[in-house]
């Protein structure tokens, strides 16, 4: 498995927390560093984005002689080193992606947009699925939403669709008082509907690299060919033991 990622020095994301991931699920990934993230475990101090020329050769490189079963993509650190990801996922169209999108609020507020624009427009058509918290990604993808609610699963992923994603799976639903109090829940949806979904106990206790670790593990189901709906479900149930 290739994963295109940062490289951050705490091992819970970026490319050292996908190879541990993939790992666990008996999977040997291939890590293309994208960007070098300075941070702790409370917050991101800046970026050093590695040269768009030196991910592509990074990649190109390794694919000449070993064959993959599904890419992960995650912090790509610039709009340039989307479009030289994207260039290189359009040569592989049947091998599945898990896109993660995290918040990058932390970047240039410029650089910020121009990120954004091109994950939009050049990873997303290549997305099985899209993965992120539902604030993050109503900010991704609804960024004008001004509903007294936030949108559902499958708006969401009514949104990714038009940008070319198949589906999102959205975490940290927050369920109201009346349904199940102090409970998240994650969907897996398409623009049909939701598909299937988990939900857990919230705990005190702060963390960081659930995003990445629920993605990783996912996209190292679908390289075993696992369905995606059971793949989801597996996922769910390791990143519920991992954060336990």
């Amino acid at each position: 498995m290739l994963s295109f990622n940062a490289s951050e020095a705490t091992g819970a994301g970026g490319v050292g927390g996908d190879v541990a991931t993939f790992a666990a699920m008996g999977a040997h990934g291939l890590p293309v560093v994208a960007t070098l993230v300075m941070r702790d475990t409370a917050e991101v101090f800046g970026q050093h984005v590695v040269e768009a020329d030196a991910v592509a050769e990074q990649a190109r490189t390794v694919l000449e002689d070993i064959p993959i079963s599904a890419w992960k993509v995650g912090i790509l650190g610039s709009a340039e080193n989307v479009s030289a990801v994207a260039a290189i996922l359009s040569d592989y169209p049947a091998t599945p992606l898990v896109a993660y999108m995290p918040s990058v609020g932390w970047m240039d507020e410029d650089e910020h947009a121009a990120y954004l624009d091109a994950y939009r427009e050049l990873i997303l058509p290549s997305a099985e699925v899209l993965v992120g918290n539902q604030k993050t990604l109503t900010d991704f993808l609804l960024p004008d939403w001004d509903g007294e609610r936030p949108p559902s699963a499958r708006e969401l992923a009514v949104a990714a669709a038009e940008h070319g994603a198949r589906h999102v799976l959205v975490t940290g639903i927050m369920l109201p008082a009346r349904a199940q109090e102090g409970f998240v829940d994650n969907v897996l949806a398409s623009s049909s509907g939701a598909i299937c979904g988990e939900k857990f106990e919230c705990f005190e206790a702060s963390f960081i690299g659930a995003g990445e670790t629920l993605s990783a593990a996912l996209a190292a189901l679908l390289a075993s060919g696992a369905e995606l709906p059971t793949a989801v479900s597996e996922a769910l149930s390791f990143l519920d033991q991992s954060l336990d």
